[in-house]
């Protein structure tokens, strides 16, 4: 049996994970290329504990990539800079987005430097490659009283729901609490396993990106909501699950897309916009609260789970127009200047 998350190659062969190729020129990844990109898989997720959806992710990126290199006629073992940059400007021709260039790109990299590494290959044609630039955006903020709109509105819908509604308003506000709180990857949040709260609820241990363990401290008001739905979860009549959030889907636990759609009515009930409410964009709130409010950058990069500090320190523009506020309310230079006027 292949570990979790691995592609056997006749799942590979039936192409049902692979979207379909929107070029002309891109036609079937040919036989071999396929078993490649096949082995790299199985070392992702057996070696490197790729998550299944990274997995797949890689998967689609490089069978795209493979079937460019086919109607090439070239391998992807003989593979050069030239065909790489040549997949670049096929990307660009279809309009491809910069993110989902460099993405791919990034795919292409690791699949080459693994065949390198297999001795498959005598070089890595894609680490000279540069990506294209990526516009600078800075994550989308929700205000402290728009995210207290939210948690507002998921409590009072607890209040109001019909019996036979009140598990579902209670699963999504202990949701929100968590994640308001605690500022977990959806993933991380929609994974939790009921015995992970159950031993410990002011810390929550988290297995995240890469296998990296790291402990999130939970607010004692998301740790009161958080023991009233358990006990509700407890007493309900149905088959005991694992999960924190059991769901009647096929894996039992409440899919990262359904709790997004959950969460974006909830936003339309508490008047918020929402096409600008996510479930990441609470996480950026959670972060950019923290620092708001004197939190020490390293810190908040722990609970994060962020491997580089670098992907932390995009939160601190939301410091920029608070710093230029407190320059111009307190420094005696800028007063003096006002004083003049």
């Amino acid at each position: 049996m292949l570990p979790f998350g691995v592609l056997p190659t006749s799942h590979l062969n039936s192409r049902k994970w692979c979207a379909p190729c929107p070029t002309t020129s891109c036609g079937k990844t040919d036989v071999t290329t396929e078993r490649l990109i096949s082995r790299f898989l199985e070392m992702m997720s057996a070696e490197r504990g790729a998550a299944r959806n990274s997995v797949l992710a890689y998967g689609r990126d490089l069978e795209d990539y493979g079937a460019f290199l086919t109607s090439r006629a070239r391998d992807p073992k003989a593979a050069n800079s030239d065909d790489v940059r040549g997949y670049l400007g096929d990307l660009e021709a279809r309009g491809m987005a910069r993110s989902s260039t460099a993405r791919k790109l990034s795919a292409i990299k690791q699949f080459h430097l693994f065949l390198q590494g297999e001795g498959l290959a005598t070089q890595n044609p894609a680490s000279i490659v540069e990506g294209p630039k990526k516009h600078a955006t800075l994550p989308k903020v929700l205000t402290d009283s728009d995210v207290e709109k939210l948690l507002q509105s998921a409590a009072e819908a607890v209040v109001s729901a019909k019996p036979t509604e009140r598990f579902r308003t209670m699963r999504l506000h202990c949701l929100i609490e968590l994640l308001a709180a605690t500022g977990l990857r959806v993933s991380e949040l929609v994974g939790l396993k009921l015995n992970a709260v159950q031993a410990e609820r002011d810390f929550l241990t988290i297995k995240g990106k890469g296998g990296r363990e790291r402990m999130v401290p939970v607010s004692r008001r998301a740790q009161a909501v958080l023991r009233d739905y358990v006990d509700v979860l407890k007493s309900r009549d149905t088959a005991p699950s694992l999960w924190l959030f059991p769901s009647h889907g096929k894996s039992g636990a409440l899919t990262r897309q359904h709790f997004a759609l959950e969460l974006k009515d909830l936003a339309r009930s508490a008047g918020l916009h929402a096409d600008k409410i996510s479930p990441h964009v609470l996480r950026h709130a959670f972060a950019s609260g923290l620092l708001a409010h004197g939190a020490d950058l390293r810190a908040v990069q722990q609970m994060l789970g962020h491997a580089d500090i670098s992907t932390t320190q995009i939160y601190t523009h939301v410091q920029t127009e608070r710093l230029m506020a407190t320059v111009e309310n307190h420094h005696p230079l800028a007063k003096a200047n006002r004083n003049r006027r």
